[in-house]
């Protein structure tokens, strides 16, 4: 069983920055692949970024590209979101996710889930 806590969170201007931090139990966190996925109100979740099990390889969104970066601290079992130039329409709640098979796009191959973590962008 893995477990998985989000944090960072919170209200913030747009243009503004966030880093969301992901803690998962247990001693398998390096082998891996974690995610970050997210569901703005009246929307369905949808895929923001992952990382390979290593840290090796990296996917996004084209919506977050370029502005949002996924690393991992497999010593520390935390896998991080850094957000830049938040936008309004990056308000959602935003859910970390852990898979067996690795990093992947599609929420229906992640094993784990977090509770999420609310993200306000303000205008």
């Amino acid at each position: 069983q893995v477990q998985l806590v989000e944090s960072g969170g919170g209200l913030v201007q747009a243009g503004g920055s966030l880093r969301l931090s992901c803690a998962a139990s247990g001693r398998t966190f390096s082998s891996l692949g974690m995610g970050w996925f997210r569901r703005a109100p009246g929307k369905d979740r949808e895929f923001a970024s992952c990382i390979s099990y290593g840290g090796g390889r990296t996917y996004y969104a084209d919506s977050v590209k370029g502005r949002f970066f996924i690393s991992r601290d497999n010593a520390k079992n935390t896998v991080y979101l850094q957000m830049n130039s938040l936008k309004p329409e990056d308000t959602a709640v935003y859910y970390c996710a852990a898979a067996y098979w690795d990093c992947s796009v599609r929420p229906n191959e992640y094993d784990y889930w977090g509770q999420g973590t609310q993200v306000t962008v303000s205008s």
